[in-house]
């Protein structure tokens, strides 16, 4: 087997540079893994990549996460995957528990309001353009479209909890993949638009992991292995539950997170966009950890910190913490639960199924209901921009003009290829710029 010639040392470095600099969501992240360990450092093949990039798609998850704990354990074993995917989080979890710290203390400032004033309609507006990328990509058929539909329908109008919905859809495509093959066969997953400038397998030859290297010793399939990796997540998972039970009891609200948490990670297919309702449905009409306001300046600050966008959650943790006690310490400690129980089912779904894609190299394949669940996901974006358009465009109950004009802005920029960074950023300069009008008026 090759020798990898490069520590973990090293690969940590790498790990944390790359943390602090994964803006661009998913997309973004992917092409930095792909520009970074193909084309630059040459770890792996192109190939390669993509086996462990289509593995990752199929998860619920944030796939760029997974796919830097992926490549992280395939060079480096338990902990290079460790040290990957949590030298990818941390900075943003650093920067949002930060950003959330300043919001729960002078979130009322007027020049803070001024910037989130213009930041709800930009980000409504980055919400929108998910959707419509996404659903020209995978939108391929009036039966896809009909299910997109029903599945906003059923959110924001039947109140239909996201799990519930994720499996009824699956059902559907499973049934319909059996009478209308036509209709639920996957449109390719084209990586092109996240792997610019790919090589096909140019690179397989001078890669560390190439197309015809040898599985490494730690990457193989034991059922040992694969006993002892579920036990220690169940481990990992059940005794913080206990611990937190004990604390507080079964129904205390660190206990609750940890266990809705857990089912965000579960049921969280199609990127952060998709799940935002479930997690806006439990955290302020189920539970009331924060209210529908709070949670769309939690996602303005989401967009503009490194990382998977999914990490608004930590936010969501931090103002329960904080509304409940008025303490920083507790929003801390809350916001940590939550990012523990939310992310640790990304790491074992690696661990755990990283072997068993290994030996079953190019075999994956992308069935109806997947297909199914891919047409759903746009439905649900859908319904969280309706979710958020009303705190965006009518904050006092009326439509606000300003705000309609911030987000026509933000969609004709994001039309035009802007990243969703420099809307952000452009939105904050109009909220500054509103704010200073006022105050000198």
């Amino acid at each position: 087997m090759l020798k990898d010639p490069y520590s973990l040392t090293t690969a940590a470095r790498f790990w944390l540079r790359l943390g602090l600099v994964s803006f661009g969501g998913p997309a973004g992240q992917i092409a930095l893994l792909h520009a970074e360990l193909v084309e630059r450092r040459r770890w792996l093949s192109e190939r390669r990549f993509l086996h462990a990039l289509n593995y990752c798609m199929l998860l619920p998850g944030p796939e760029a996460t997974q796919l830097a704990t992926y490549l992280g354990w395939l060079m480096h074993g338990l902990g290079g995957a460790l040290i990957a995917g949590g030298l990818f989080l941390l900075p943003s979890v650093v920067v949002l528990l930060s950003l959330s710290a300043v919001y729960a203390l002078w979130g009322q400032l007027p020049v803070l309001e001024a910037v989130f004033w213009a930041l709800k309609p930009a980000v409504l507006g980055i919400v929108l353009q998910a959707a419509w990328r996404l659903g020209r990509r995978t939108l391929h058929n009036p039966g896809l479209v009909l299910i997109a539909a029903a599945a906003c329908l059923a959110l924001a109008v039947g109140r239909v909890p996201y799990p519930a919905l994720i499996i009824a859809t699956a059902l559907v495509g499973w049934i319909g993949g059996r009478l209308r093959p036509a209709l639920f066969q996957a449109p390719a997953r084209a990586v092109a638009s996240a792997t610019p400038d790919a090589t096909g397998d140019a690179t397989a030859g001078a890669a560390l992991h190439g197309d015809a290297t040898a599985t490494p010793t730690h990457a193989r399939f034991h059922w040992r292995r694969l006993a002892l990796t579920l036990l220690g997540g169940g481990v990992a998972l059940g005794l913080p539950l206990t611990l937190l039970t004990l604390a507080g009891g079964w129904n205390g609200q660190l206990a609750t997170m940890a266990r809705f948490f857990t089912k965000v990670a579960l049921v969280s297919f199609g990127g952060a966009y998709a799940v935002l309702p479930y997690v806006a449905q439990g955290a302020v009409d189920t539970y009331g950890w924060l209210d529908a306001t709070q949670m769309v300046d939690g996602l303005a600050l989401g967009e503009t910190t490194p990382g998977p966008l999914i990490m608004v959650v930590a936010f969501v943790g931090f103002m329960g913490g904080w509304n409940g006690s008025g303490t920083l310490a507790a929003g801390v400690v809350a916001a940590l639960v939550v990012v523990w129980f939310t992310f640790l089912p990304s790491f074992l779904f690696i661990l755990a199924g990283g072997p068993l894609v290994e030996a079953s190299r190019e075999d994956l394949r992308v069935g109806a209901p997947l297909t199914a669940i891919t047409a759903a996901v746009v439905g649900v974006i859908v319904s969280l921009a309706l979710y958020l358009a009303g705190p965006a465009l009518a904050p006092t109950g009326a439509i606000d003009g300003g705000a309609v004009l911030v987000l026509l802005a933000a969609v004709a920029l994001l039309g035009r290829g802007l990243g969703a960074l420099p809307v952000i950023g452009a939105a904050t300069v109009v909220g500054l710029g509103r704010w200073w009008l006022t105050a000198a008026g």
